[in-house]
C-alpha cells in the first residue's frame, strides 16, 4: 500500500528544539540557531531541572550524550575505514553536516529530511555558501514506498557508486512504533548490503524499568505524540533486546553503546543511575 508524504509540521518543533541545544552547547552554527527554537529553550528550562533532579537525567542529557557518542563513531569510521560518504536522515536543523565538512573537507555530505524540514535547511546552507557538490540537503520520506522520496531511489541518486556509506537517524526513529519503523529498518539494511561495509548509527531509547518512572514517561510520551502527531514508542528493555532485533532485520553485527562506557572518554555529560537512551550501531 502506497504512502503520502508524512507532514513534518508537528515533528519539525521537536528539531527546532533540538537544535537549540546543540546550540546553547557551542556543537551548532550561528546558520542554524532560530528564535522559534531559542524560546522553545526557556520555555523547557524549568521542566528539565526538575527531571534531572528526581530521575539524574533529562532530555538534553540524553541529547548530548547521544549526539556526542555518535559524533566520535563516524570520525572512527572516517578515520579507521576510510568511509568518505555520509548520509544524516531526519537532518533537521543538526548541525552535523557543518562541522563533519570542517574536519573532513573532502567528505560527500548529504543532509535528508521531509520535504519542508529540507527546504529549510538548505536555505540556511545556502545563503552562507556551504551547498555545494559535496554538501547536499534533500528531500526524503522513509515510508515512502515508491516516487522520487523513497529511501532507496534516494540512496541510489545522491550516491552514484557502491563505495559504503554511514547513515545517521538521530531523534527519529522513537516516533513511530516498533512495527513501523522495523520496515523501515529491514530496507535500509537491504540497501546497505549493496554497498558492503556500510554503518548506520541511530539511538533508542529504553523503557525504565521503575514502574512510577515508566508509567511518567508513558504519559510524556503521549503528550509528545499528540504534539508531534506521531507514536512515540520505546522498544526495547535490554541491549539483548536491541542487538536481537537488528541482527533480525538483516544487519549482519550490531553494537549497542552505553553511554556509561564513554564516561571519562568523551566530553558526555553523566546520568544519576542508568542512562536511558543507547547508541546503535550497525553494519552490513
Amino acid at each position: 500500500m502506497s504512502r503520502k508524504p508524512t507532514d513534518s509540521s508537528g515533528i519539525s518543533f521537536t528539531a527546532l528544539y533540538t537544535g537549540a541545544v546543540w546550540h546553547r552547547y557551542g556543537l551548532s552554527d550561528d546558520t542554524l540557531a532560530t528564535e522559534k527554537g531559542r524560546w522553545l529553550y526557556r520555555l523547557m528550562t524549568p521542566f528539565e531541572a526538575a527531571s534531572k533532579a528526581a530521575i539524574g537525567g533529562n532530555i538534553r542529557t540524553f541529547l548530548l550524550q547521544r549526539h556526542l557518542i555518535i559524533d566520535h563513531l563516524i570520525d572512527q569510521a572516517i578515520r579507521d575505514k576510510g568511509i568518505t560518504q555520509v548520509l544524516e536522515i531526519a537532518c533537521g536543523m543538526s548541525p552535523r553536516g557543518i562541522r563533519l565538512r570542517q574536519k573532513h573537507p573532502l567528505l560527500h555530505m548529504v543532509e535528508a529530511d521531509l520535504p519542508d524540514m529540507a527546504a529549510r535547511k538548505a536555505l540556511r546552507l545556502m545563503a552562507t555558501g556551504r551547498l555545494g557538490e559535496h554538501h547536499q540537503v534533500t528531500p526524503i520520506d522513509i515510508l515512502a514506498e515508491h516516487g522520487e522520496y523513497q529511501l532507496e531511489k534516494v540512496i541510489d541518486r545522491v550516491f552514484e557508486n557502491s563505495e559504503p556509506v554511514i547513515i545517521i537517524t538521530e531523534g527519529l526513529t522513537s516516533y513511530f512504533s516498533l512495527e513501523t519503523i522495523s520496515e523501515f529498518w529491514r530496507r535500509l539494511a537491504a540497501a546497505m548490503a549493496k554497498r558492503p561495509g556500510s554503518i548506520y548509527l541511530s539511538e533508542s531509547y529504553y523503557q525504565p524499568r521503575q514502574p512510577l518512572l515508566n508509567t511518567t514517561l508513558k504519559a510524556l510520551g503521549g503528550v509528545l505524540g499528540a504534539a508531534t502527531r506521531s507514536q512515540v514508542s520505546f522498544h526495547f528493555q535490554t541491549d539483548e533486546q536491541a542487538r536481537e532485533h537488528f541482527l533480525s532485520c538483516g544487519f549482519t553485527s550490531t553494537t549497542v553503546h552505553d553511554p556509561r562506557s564513554w564516561y571519562g572518554v568523551l566530553p558526555i555529560p553523566e546520568s544519576r543511575g542508568e542512562p536511558m537512551v543507547r547508541v546503535i550501531e550497525a553494519g552490513c
